[in-house]
């Protein structure tokens, strides 16, 4: 079934971290995670698999930088369509025909205002992406953890008018004192809704920066502006600790998990999680929504 007739009558549970999992099986500071989907695939795979078990009905790809304004940093730009291409295949192999597979896109680094790279050098990037993730099975494009609305357009465009996939696009607030919310780039929920909307996006919301509680109040603040968009939450596991020389996310499964019944309430369609989930948190969230 279609994703967008599918929220029409559940609430669906997208996966967690990636970065926080290949972490755990040994990513090293500076390593290409995307490489990954090359060199170790059966490490990736085995990530993805264990999110099926956890209960998750969408599960993304190891793509996030997978764009190749940001593989060049890492000498793989020509690489790019292979290294999405494959990332896609993975999570299908793990998600088999009845569950979603979202190819990550994530922002690429550069600036559009200060001239660090064009907005017609995006478009050409984030469509390549989008082109070899959808051949590999993916049928949803997640643009994800945007804090430039006009990047952020570029690239749910470059899907819609490259791929048939459903394009979701989440951005990455944080809270005012005033308890308004804002990207780093100055973007408010209002804003993000209708820009994005314009540029084609089937499903909005936001991701990362911080835990539960706050994005259960951008959930909020977004349903304020627009009471039918479809709309998606992956908040953190908290805000990560220093601890002992360790990252550390405080939310257990348990306090993570606790928010869904006011997530669900406020009008959210689909819940996942961002940095320091696990498939612990994932399987949590599977218990409230009920299995």
């Amino acid at each position: 079934m279609n994703i967008l007739d599918e929220i029409k009558t559940r609430v669906l549970l997208c996966d967690g971290a990636w970065g926080t999992l290949l972490q755990q099986k040994g990513l090293q500071p500076g390593e290409c995670p995307e490489l990954w989907n090359l060199t170790r695939r059966d490490d990736v795979l085995d990530i993805a698999r264990s999110y099926i078990e956890a209960g998750a009905d969408i599960i993304e790809t190891n793509s996030f930088g997978g764009s190749r304004i940001k593989l060049s940093q890492y000498g793989l730009d020509d690489k790019a369509s292979l290294i999405n291409e494959t990332a896609a295949t993975i999570s299908r192999e793990a998600a088999g025909p009845d569950r979603h597979v979202a190819g990550s896109i994530g922002p690429t680094g550069k600036i559009l205002m200060t001239g660090d790279v064009t907005a017609d050098e995006l478009y050409e990037a984030f469509s390549e992406q989008a082109i070899a993730l959808e051949k590999g099975g993916a049928d949803i494009i997640i643009i994800e953890t945007m804090s430039d609305a006009e990047e952020a357009a570029i690239a749910v465009k470059a899907a819609k008018e490259n791929t048939r996939c459903t394009v979701i696009a989440t951005m990455t607030f944080n809270p005012a004192p005033d308890g308004t919310y804002y990207t780093i780039m100055g973007v408010t929920p209002a804003d993000m809704i209708r820009i994005l909307r314009e540029a084609g996006a089937d499903i909005i919301g936001s991701n990362c920066g911080n835990g539960t509680e706050v994005l259960t109040g951008v959930a909020r603040a977004i349903r304020e502006a627009d009471r039918e968009v479809p709309l998606i939450i992956q908040p953190n596991a908290g805000v990560p600790q220093l601890i002992d020389g360790k990252t550390i996310f405080p939310e257990s499964p348990e306090i993570m998990s606790s928010f869904v019944p006011e997530l669900v309430s406020i009008g959210v369609n689909i819940i996942g999680g961002c940095c320091g989930t696990t498939p612990e948190h994932i399987k949590a969230i599977a218990r409230k929504l009920g299995g």
